[in-house]
């Protein structure tokens, strides 16, 4: 039983969460030979507070994130 763990920065929208859950759903079954009820995917979503690359925090550098922006 494949679990696939995605984390991402929070700000999409429950549509594509749909969408990526089903491609990647999809890809996983067809090149593992799996049915597609045995694929379990958890989503992490992150605050731009809490991921930084290349050593600076994505709020200091990029600004506030889409979920900051809808408030």
């Amino acid at each position: 039983m494949p679990v696939v763990n995605i984390a991402m920065l929070k700000g999409r929208s429950i549509e594509q969460k749909r969408k990526l859950v089903k491609s990647v759903t999809e890809v996983m079954a067809e090149i593992l030979e799996i049915k597609p009820e045995v694929i379990s995917i958890i989503i992490e979503e992150m605050e731009w507070d809490n991921w930084a690359t290349a050593g600076e925090i994505h709020s200091d550098k990029f600004g506030p994130g889409p979920s900051e922006k809808k408030r």
